[in-house]
């Protein structure tokens, strides 16, 4: 496969060119061309929720880990910065902020934040600190939704100083085990530690609802454990084998919330998943081989690159019985098939060049999450991968919610470099080029050789920072 030229989003200055681009590359997005006027577009409008909680717009933060806490868990001043900018955003639901660990092992990296009783009041600072921020700017917070997101890592756990991956797996996956370099000898989680774990997270949820969080996310994205339960088709016993048992460790979960704390539980969601993807010699991403059929990617076909989320419909279906109303749709792992998880024209240093053009990337999403929208009316949807839109972010935002393909447009990295995209695009101020998220994956590629993550291309707090240029030598080498 010869090196694609990709035309970047910010060649293309007018709608006709993006909406001629799409064309080109046999791809459709919802696209209005004409942008309502401020107080009349339907991304300003509020949303209320069964409970009766409204949410005063359709934005909505997504969460991005920092790495950038102490090794105790605690928020630093980096963190709070960033929060800072999610309260100031403009944005009225806050999905969470950042994945929290619920126990030791299972962080992401050993500056996740976690949540236990020894942290419980940084915790109640950083909500504290969320609302007063976003009052000091709009007034009004009776119309902020602020959830936490709750994760365990499980295969990609990396919890220790030393930086060793010490993965927490729940069956020998035919491809990941090998990509990742599993021993031979490694041991499968047991019941007994996942009941345990069930425990951590009931009472994680506990303490998020004591700082004063407004829900909590169990997340099912991304690789990470929770994802991983719902692809554990050969595992043996009661958390293996029937998506009724492979949903057992969120029922569970959503069980023990009801019977303590009872704070209301969303999920953040992969809602299909690929086959890991590879180099080759050209850089370029392309999925391992196989010669069996590829069935650990939930909400995918046996193919690998295929999607066919008929288990999805079938697991949202329980969530009105669970009490789940909030579910973000996402896709994939950054992990091992990054194109479809967050599109991007350039790479992070463990990924690959695109395949595809990113705009397909987020195209995919989008159809998937109006898919959903669509036979689940009554639960609320948020939509992902929006960045990569760059100028046209909000021409593509308020036709998806003209057109019931989602109730709330998710920002992730964007928010990073631009941290006011959404009240500019509310009030319809002009956007920042400056500012506006390129994808060049530096809040990637960061935190994967060891730094924190943040926008050091465009945002001058991490510009100023000794690991800009650490991080700028490192790509040189490795030519990025």
């Amino acid at each position: 496969m010869a090196k694609q030229k990709i035309t970047r989003v910010a060649q293309l200055k007018s709608a006709t060119d993006f909406t001629e681009h799409l064309s080109a590359i046999g791809t459709d997005l919802p696209f209005k061309e004409h942008l309502s006027a401020p107080g009349k577009s339907s991304l300003g409008q509020s949303f209320q929720l069964k409970s009766g909680q409204i949410i005063g717009n359709r934005f909505c933060i997504l969460p991005m880990e920092g790495w950038d806490g102490t090794t105790d868990g605690l928020p630093t001043e980096n963190t709070k910065r960033r929060w800072h900018n999610f309260a100031i955003s403009g944005a009225k639901l806050l999905w969470g902020c950042e994945a929290v660990a619920v126990c030791p092992d299972g962080r992401a990296n050993p500056n996740q934040l976690m949540i236990n009783e020894q942290n419980l009041q940084a915790f109640k600072d950083l909500y504290a600190d969320l609302v007063s921020d976003h009052e000091k700017k709009f007034g009004a917070t009776s119309d902020l939704l602020i959830g936490l997101q709750l994760t365990h890592s499980g295969r990609f756990a990396i919890p220790d100083r030393d930086r060793i991956r010490k993965p927490k797996t729940l069956y020998r996956h035919s491809l990941l085990d090998k990509k990742f370099n599993l021993p031979e000898d490694h041991k499968l989680m047991t019941d007994a530690e996942i009941d345990q774990l069930v425990d951590d997270f009931v009472k994680a949820a506990s303490l998020a609802k004591e700082a004063g969080f407004q829900f909590v996310d169990v997340k099912h994205c991304h690789g990470y454990l929770g994802h991983e339960f719902l692809s554990a088709k050969t595992r043996e016993g009661k958390y293996g084998g029937s998506l009724k048992n492979r949903m057992r460790f969120l029922t569970s979960v959503v069980e023990g919330i009801r019977a303590t704390s009872n704070i209301p539980v969303a999920v953040r969601l992969s809602a299909f998943d690929f086959i890991p993807y590879k180099k080759n010699e050209s850089n370029i991403g392309i999925p391992e081989e196989v010669n069996h059929a590829y069935t650990e990617a939930f909400g995918g076909d046996t193919k690998g690159t295929g999607i066919d989320i008929s288990e999805v419909f079938e697991m949202l279906g329980y969530f009105e019985d669970l009490g789940i109303e909030l579910v973000c749709i996402t896709a994939g792992s950054p992990y091992y098939v990054p194109h479809i998880q967050r599109p991007a024209i350039f790479p992070p240093s463990d990924g690959y060049l695109p395949p595809e053009d990113p705009l397909v990337g987020v195209a995919r999403q989008i159809q998937i999450t109006d898919k959903v929208k669509k036979k689940f009316p009554k639960l609320v949807i948020v939509g992902s991968a929006y960045s990569y839109l760059q100028e046209w972010l909000p021409n593509v935002a308020e036709a998806v919610i003209d057109e019931n393909g989602a109730d709330f447009i998710g920002l992730g990295r964007m928010v990073l470099s631009y941290p006011e995209m959404p009240d500019d695009i509310l009030k319809g101020n002009q956007l920042v080029r400056g500012s506006i998220c390129r994808t060049f994956s530096d809040c990637t590629t960061a935190p994967r050789i060891g730094m924190i993550s943040g926008c050091f291309p465009l945002d001058s707090y991490y510009k100023k920072m000794p690991e800009a240029a650490e991080l700028k030598a490192y790509k040189k080498e490795a030519r990025l």
